[in-house]
């Protein structure tokens, strides 16, 4: 048994989505955040630039004594997996895509047409792509997978417009067309911030079904966990948020997905020197 916390990182706020799945499926664990606020979104940054961001993120969480790194980003899970677990080999970590490609292959079934959503940079990195057709052959299912890409809609996320028509009508702008021509039956939400405008496109698109990145990325963990034998035997009740911005998007969001009664949490800031 391992009491030491999990550390999440996130471009920004939208990771936080991932931890009502965590403190649901295992109270007992404890969790770090780190959410680089400053520097969001990681979306539009060349490759190199969120290799080096990761790294640093890392570092500072392996200095707070976390017994495994999730990377509660798509954008760095399709870029910066790799480069973090080279440089840690003894510390599990658990990215985003592989997790939500294998249920969404589970799933599925022959002639589905699968369409991906996510940041510029996820979507250049053709990761989910190659994920997607790999577990599909794998399971011996002929499936149609296309991606596009959504970059308006983390800033607007970050600043609390889930609920405005400004957000309806950027949806629509990147979903209307490519869902016609591409025929989509399954979408997958390929940014832990779209969870959060998850309703909107239940409302816009309502038969199409959708998976979520955050809640994947949960039952990964939980299975990694296990595996390894990590998990914590006593409920520790102990969460901290570290942002290196700490503005009131940060702070509201965690609000918005944890609920008030979880304000007590600990929320600190953490400049960028870390």
């Amino acid at each position: 048994m391992d009491r030491r916390p999990i550390g999440f990182f996130d471009s920004g706020v939208g990771g936080i989505t991932c931890i009502p799945h965590i403190i649901r499926s295992m109270p007992e664990e404890s969790v770090i955040f780190f959410g680089d606020t400053a520097r969001t979104p990681y979306g539009s940054k060349s490759p190199h630039t969120i290799q080096q961001f990761t790294l640093q993120i890392g570092d500072f969480l392996v200095n707070q004594g976390v017994k495994m790194i999730v990377i509660a980003c798509n954008t760095v899970s399709s870029i910066g997996l790799e480069v973090l677990r080279n440089k840690y080999p003894d510390i599990p970590v658990v990215g985003c895509i592989a997790p939500t490609a294998r249920e969404v292959i589970k799933d599925a079934k022959s002639g589905d047409r699968v369409g991906i959503m996510a940041t510029r940079a996820t979507v250049l990195s053709g990761v989910y792509v190659n994920k997607l057709e790999k577990f599909s052959s794998e399971a011996g299912k002929d499936i149609k997978v296309s991606q596009v890409p959504c970059p308006a809609l983390v800033p607007l996320i970050e600043e609390g417009l889930q609920s405005t028509d400004i957000m309806d009508l950027t949806l629509q702008h990147y979903l209307d067309e490519y869902i016609e021509r591409e025929e989509i039956d399954t979408l997958v939400l390929g940014c832990t911030h779209y969870p959060l405008v998850a309703e909107n496109i239940k409302r816009l698109y309502p038969g199409i079904k959708l998976y979520s990145s955050s809640k994947e990325v949960a039952t990964a963990v939980e299975m990694e966990l296990n595996k390894a034998d990590l998990r914590s035997d006593v409920h520790q009740h102990s969460n901290t948020f570290y942002a290196s911005d700490l503005s009131d998007s940060f702070k509201n969001m965690i609000e918005r997905v944890l609920g008030k009664d979880e304000m007590d949490l600990d929320i600190r800031f953490k400049n960028l020197d870390i």
